[in-house]
């Protein structure tokens, strides 16, 4: 069920049920989104560095054995690849702490006669469910060579994990699951999810801009063959629609009166796409540093994040306002 009220934040506090997830949990959660999108930075350094085949072997890194071998051809390069292959340990034993504290909680939840969460849960998985889907992937990847569509795919299996955890982060903050309460104006609403599925098209074509580009991972690797110009451009131009569509989402926000929270979250987004312009031009002009992307990777995962955070500050859960939007 899905109501147009108004913002929570100026109900009575007694008629919220507080169904939160626990502390440790929420922290557990954030945790996981944080490791998530380091991980798109790490590897990101990976492919800029031309460390993707630094451990050439998948499982192992080189010579049958786990870790770098002191005989390797790949120098520093073995290193910055297992230090991403590391990583991913972090993450599992990140994303297995999660899935234990949503089972422990759903427990605690049927123990004190609480309302079930079940979506808890299930987001509480997706972590770990994608951990395992980025092992093999991964080790497709190094065995393709690099393929750039593979090395692309890696890269946005992280970004939809990353989308799915903010989702996670949000919802286990909120008192409930029902009702749903959009707290801004149904344009808006539409306007905001408009905005994030270009946002969604922006970073697959920022992906082909990459698999087209000079940062393959490794000097043996080949590209994906498109116009390198062409596809920069086009995914500036996504990247400006975005900008324009953000800008009348804000005034309409403020226009109409809508939640602090929501205004604050579109003023910070747009803060990021000024800055990710301003450093996806430099980079373009100046040859592509490969340090310079690396920053561009940073943003746009931010970026991501800020806009599913928009997204979700549109509407609230599990609160029960005094009285609806005329």
């Amino acid at each position: 069920m899905t109501t147009h009220l108004p913002d929570p934040a100026t109900t009575d506090p007694a008629l919220v049920l507080d169904g939160r997830a626990p502390v440790l949990a929420r922290r557990v959660y954030a945790a996981n989104l944080v490791a998530q999108m380091a991980i798109v930075v790490t590897g990101a350094l990976v492919r800029l560095t031309g460390s993707g085949l630094g451990c050439p072997d998948w499982p192992t890194c080189a010579d049958g054995s786990i870790t770098p071998t002191a005989n390797q051809a790949e120098t520093w390069h073995k290193l910055v690849e297992f230090g991403n292959r590391t990583l991913t340990g972090v993450l599992l034993v990140l994303a297995v702490a999660a899935v234990v504290l949503a089972v422990l909680d759903a427990r605690r939840r049927r123990r004190e006669a609480l309302a079930a969460r079940p979506a808890l849960t299930w987001l509480a998985a997706v972590p770990l469910i994608g951990t395992f889907l980025q092992i093999p992937l991964g080790g497709v990847t190094v065995l393709t060579k690099l393929n750039p569509i593979m090395v692309g795919s890696h890269l946005l299996l992280s970004l939809a994990i990353v989308a799915l955890t903010t989702v996670l982060v949000a919802r286990a903050g909120e008192p409930g699951d029902e009702p749903v309460t959009v707290v801004v104006r149904r344009e808006v609403r539409i306007g905001t999810q408009a905005l994030t599925g270009l946002m969604g098209v922006v970073l697959v074509v920022g992906m082909l801009v990459t698999a087209s580009g000079p940062h393959a991972g490794d000097e043996r690797t080949t590209r994906l063959g498109l116009d390198p110009r062409m596809i920069s451009w086009l995914h500036a131009d996504l990247v400006v629609l975005c900008i324009g569509l953000l800008i009348g989402l804000l005034i309409a926000l403020r226009a109409t009166g809508a939640p602090e929270r929501t205004t604050r979250a579109a003023t910070h987004l747009l803060m990021a796409f000024f800055a990710q312009g301003l450093v996806g031009y430099v980079q373009y002009f100046t040859g592509e540093p490969w340090v310079l992307v690396a920053l561009h990777v940073l943003l746009a995962t931010v970026i991501w994040w800020a806009t599913i955070r928009l997204l979700l500050s549109t509407r609230t859960r599990g609160t029960t306002p005094l009285d609806t939007l005329a």
